[in-house]
């Protein structure tokens, strides 16, 4: 088994790779779908999110509106960093659990971790690979203005809420670049699974 880490900046196209990896062959490890797992309604982490943002993060059917709570740690960072240490915990044990069992199951499969703030959350040490999916930041900011209906300051300010895009590419081990059209974002995303399995099959390698 071998097991990589994707990421990327927001509307870099992170997913759509994902997506391609996932055809080829790759066993995905979402985080994001984790991440709301560990936090529904009548969990644990849904219990410890309540009590420090209270009922009014709530949809009328009880579940976390993410948009509402996103919207108040992005101008928060204290309450960012609470939620952070009821979440990512969580989230890590549930990886840590589809991991072990891929690994008596799979043995030889390649093992995708797609976790947006991988960088950010220095997760990416004990990985085999750190898969960047880059576009400039111009594109970046076209493709998000455009994606959530959002003007330049709106998009700018999301944008600088992360990493820097070059910063993640330079402590990348593969770039697959995105800002050209879907075919060969593919062909790039087929190239990278077959380098991947190659090593899963010959470990010593």
């Amino acid at each position: 088994m071998i097991i990589a880490g994707l990421t990327g900046g927001i509307a870099s196209g992170k997913s759509t790779v994902s997506g391609f990896l996932s055809d080829a062959g790759a066993l995905i490890i979402d985080a994001d779908k984790i991440a709301r797992e560990v936090v529904k309604q009548s969990t644990p982490g849904y219990e410890a999110i309540l009590a420090v943002f209270d009922r009014m993060i709530l949809l009328p059917d009880g579940e976390i509106d993410r948009k509402r709570l996103g919207d108040i740690i992005f101008n928060d960072p204290e309450k960012k960093s609470c939620l952070n240490a009821i979440v990512h915990p969580r989230v890590l044990e549930r990886v840590n659990e589809m991991v072990a069992r891929i690994n008596t199951q799979t043995p030889e499969a390649v093992v995708i971790m797609d976790i947006p703030l991988l960088l950010e959350s220095g997760l990416e040490k004990n990985l085999a690979e750190v898969i960047v999916v880059y576009v400039p930041e111009t594109i970046q900011l076209e493709r998000l203005m455009r994606r959530d209906g959002i003007d330049e300051r709106a998009a700018t300010a999301r944008i600088r809420s992360q990493m820097p895009i070059e910063q993640k590419r330079n402590r990348a081990t593969i770039v697959v670049d995105n800002s050209g059209g879907l075919s060969a974002t593919r062909k790039q995303a087929r190239a990278v699974y077959s380098r991947l399995k190659k090593r899963a099959q010959n470990p010593a390698k």
